[in-house]
């Protein structure tokens, strides 16, 4: 007679680590945005304010060259330029203020006034008089990523632009684009939630695979013809096994890493540490079944519960546990 199925530990997702800044990303096309100031710093505020598609009014008694280029030739939103310092009564109705200002009673000054009418406030390279920073910004709209450092070291978060962009191929920016055009046809495919699933997934690793392949309608027929292709198997649960070393995730492998940020359960050792299981969806159910090496459920009731999540249509990762040495060799 078979022993009745013990439940092991769900563990309730960590909360997450504090924040210096709350990244957040601001949709700027066609919301006006005033910029005070007359220096290069001001000038590529509002290119980039401009390149977000945003209207930039920029108040500037004198300005820059750099600022009258970008009058003539912004990168997507109009810039225009108003010959005076800015006043109270120019920041109503703006989405967010930028400044660029020599001394700190001017940069106070335009701050309080943003504030006064609840308008988001950024004065240039002074911390104290700032609601939002712009950060580090690696650029493959539709897919863009910020890098902050709250300000405490600048040239460190352009060193890691500079490695993510050295990372990250152009071409991403095809797919990311691709994405946002698809994701309709996908909806009214017909497909079910995991089928739906399935073709971003197949989606995803052809981009990784084919990063400047410019994606076409092709693709998507062909994902799509696929994903139907599989029936009922899309609904299907799977059980993956992977070793790990407790508590250093530089073992991991690119495969366990993917398998981990697309499972619905993750069963693990207790010696699996946070830093390995930081690399899961946030969504994923994390289950602890045991110490790694002696599950007090024992290992048939693991695998047991394994297979009956898949049976349920859920992705299982089992983590189990191992020497890093024994892991070496394989």
């Amino acid at each position: 007679m078979n022993a009745p199925l013990r439940h092991p530990l769900a563990v309730k997702p960590p909360r997450i680590d504090s924040l210096a800044r709350l990244p957040v990303f601001f949709a700027l096309a066609g919301k006006r945005v005033v910029v005070a100031g007359s220096n290069a710093a001001a000038a590529w505020k509002a290119e980039l304010l401009s390149a977000a598609g945003a209207q930039v009014d920029v108040y500037s008694a004198a300005p820059c060259d750099e600022l009258l280029a970008i009058v003539n030739d912004p990168p997507r939103g109009l810039v225009s330029i108003t010959g005076r310092t800015w006043r109270a009564g120019d920041l109503p109705g703006s989405t967010l203020a930028v400044g660029a200002f020599e001394n700190e009673t001017a940069a106070e000054e335009f701050a309080k006034a943003a504030r006064a009418v609840g308008v988001p406030v950024n004065v240039i390279d002074k911390p104290a008089f700032c609601d939002f920073s712009f950060g580090a910004i690696v650029n493959r709209s539709p897919l863009v990523i910020g890098i902050s450092t709250d300000g405490a070291a600048p040239v460190f978060a352009q060193a890691i632009r500079a490695k993510l962009e050295a990372l990250l191929p152009r071409g991403f920016s095809h797919w990311a684009a691709a994405a946002a055009r698809w994701r309709s046809a996908v909806k009214a495919s017909g497909l079910s939630f995991a089928g739906r699933r399935k073709f971003w997934q197949l989606f995803t690793s052809h981009a990784m695979t084919h990063p400047q392949q410019a994606p076409s309608r092709d693709e998507l027929q062909s994902f799509l013809a696929e994903v139907k292709g599989l029936g009922p198997a899309t609904e299907n649960g799977s059980v993956v096994l992977f070793d790990a070393v407790p508590g250093d995730p530089e073992f991991l492998t690119l495969r366990t890493v993917r398998a981990l940020q697309t499972a619905d359960v993750i069963l693990f050792d207790d010696l699996i540490s946070r830093d390995v299981l930081d690399f899961a969806r946030r969504e994923a159910k994390k289950i602890r079944v045991g110490t790694a090496g002696k599950p007090p459920e024992g290992p048939d009731d693991i695998h047991a519960l394994a297979l009956k999540l898949a049976r349920e249509g859920q992705r299982v990762v089992r983590l189990a546990g191992c020497d890093p040495l024994n892991l070496a060799q394989v």
